[in-house]
């Protein structure tokens, strides 16, 4: 049963036996998930939509056939961009242990696809019965063999740092030099880059390529076309845009939605 603490929603596993447990929804564009936590590692990936993964550590962007890795106990919440089937897999905590105990957004392969949707027809997966066990082992070696990718947008604690990030964070699309931002935080340029270089390890240029690459990926999952959603991200032109897309994921955009 939930109960409530400082950092959101304890959401306890009824089930405490099984290896693994699902959860299958469905949920409409813009719903939010509010801020909770779980007594599991958490698998959460969508089939259709884009989601955005809060913690106070950073913000992950997933989009279709991604998936992001909660470790438990890590507060979060969840936005859906565009309609969302969402498929998770909650596992006790440190089975799969080639993955991390922070957030991640993992690229899917094929067979973890498949994998993930046939789980999910199912309520638990125990290691006491035979046939579930030996597919609780094939996840768990998909588990440890998945690629990591970089669709992460990492927060920061220095005051300054963190006011040129909430006014570029509200509207992306912000065209005003580092300068010009420095300037409205009251904090100099030098201050700020080497800040966001200490903290996250990430150049400010860097860090503000990501946030404009994350808010086109939920752009296009609402329904936008490429143009615009480049456009209201802060590009240029949408050929800066699909350069990005295409080098983070590995196709256009018009080709990955079309596909997913």
């Amino acid at each position: 049963m939930s109960q409530k603490r400082q950092n959101g929603t304890y959401d306890r596993s009824a089930d405490r036996l099984s290896a693994i447990t699902t959860l299958t929804r469905d949920y409409p564009a813009d719903h939010v998930i509010p801020l909770h936590f779980h007594d599991r590692d958490q698998l959460v990936y969508a089939s259709r939509g884009v989601m955005t993964i809060r913690t106070r550590d950073g913000t992950w962007v997933v989009p279709p056939n991604r998936a992001v890795w909660i470790p438990a106990e890590i507060s979060h919440t969840i936005t859906m961009s565009g309609a969302v089937a969402m498929r998770t897999l909650y596992l006790k905590p440190r089975i799969a242990k080639g993955l991390p105990r922070h957030c991640c957004v993992l690229n899917v392969s094929t067979l973890l696809k498949e994998l993930i949707l046939h789980t999910c027809t199912l309520p638990a997966l125990k290691g006491a019965v035979k046939w579930q066990e030996h597919l609780i082992a094939v996840i768990l070696h998909q588990l440890q063999a998945v690629r990591m990718i970089p669709l992460q947008l990492p927060h920061l604690t220095d005051p300054r740092a963190v006011r040129v990030a909430e006014i570029l964070m509200t509207d992306p699309g912000d065209g005003r030099t580092l300068a010009q931002l420095c300037r409205m935080a009251g904090a100099s340029k030098r201050s700020i880059e080497r800040v966001f270089q200490q903290e996250i390890g990430m150049t400010f240029g860097k860090w503000r390529q990501q946030l404009r690459l994350m808010q086109g990926m939920r752009l296009l999952a609402g329904g936008a076309k490429v143009t615009h959603a480049a456009l209201e991200s802060g590009y240029s032109t949408p050929s800066a845009f699909i350069s990005m897309f295409r080098k983070a994921l590995g196709t256009t955009p018009t080709s990955y939605f079309r596909l997913r």
